[in-house]
């Protein structure tokens, strides 16, 4: 089901306002990604995709009452990672091997601005590599190599609170690079 974009602000507004039976229309809309999302991920045992679906639909419920439209995003990406973090969460809770999902900052660089071409995908690739010192280094080992904050705190005999800093700062400065708003 594809709802037309105005129609669609309207029934954010309306959800912002407390209307179940938008938030409602807003679920049932963007069900179908779910069902999508959960088709890619591949398992062998059927009661495991049953599990994998509710997980996804609780994510997009979730995502759905968490979602701020004013900060003008598409929610079709913002839900699209949220339901994809949560079943790949769910997936590594039952000790089964599964991808890391993509962090929330990248997600955030990737929407600010929705109509890149693979140029400016090139020139990310570029705003990365002028990273330099302690903030490449956490920003390739958490976003490229996958370790977790507090794995790459003692690999690097930081503190993780300090490793957080650091990706904060390495990503506004890659946002800076890309001349985006709030650098």
């Amino acid at each position: 089901m594809s709802l037309d974009p105005e129609y669609e602000k309207n029934l954010w507004r309306l959800c912002s306002d407390g209307d179940l039976d938008a938030r409602e229309e807003l679920i049932v809309a963007y069900r179908p990604l779910v069902f999508w999302i959960a088709g890619k991920v591949h398992v062998s045992d059927n009661e495991l995709r049953q599990d994998i679906i509710q997980e996804g639909m609780l994510a997009l419920i979730n995502a759905v009452d968490k979602f701020e439209p004013e900060r003008e995003f598409k929610f079709s990406t913002y839900a699209y990672h949220k339901i994809h973090g949560q079943i790949i969460n769910m997936l590594e809770r039952s000790e089964k091997k599964a991808p890391v999902p993509m962090p929330d900052e990248w997600l955030q660089i990737a929407e600010a601005q929705p109509e890149r071409s693979d140029d400016d995908w090139l020139d990310a690739s570029e705003a990365i590599a002028k990273l330099e010192g302690r903030e490449a280094e956490v920003v390739n080992a958490l976003f490229f190599e996958g370790k977790k904050p507090k794995d790459v705190a003692a690999e690097k005999q930081l503190d993780v609170s300090h490793v957080y800093r650091l990706r904060r700062t390495a990503i506004a400065k890659i946002r800076g690079f890309l001349g985006l708003s709030g650098a």
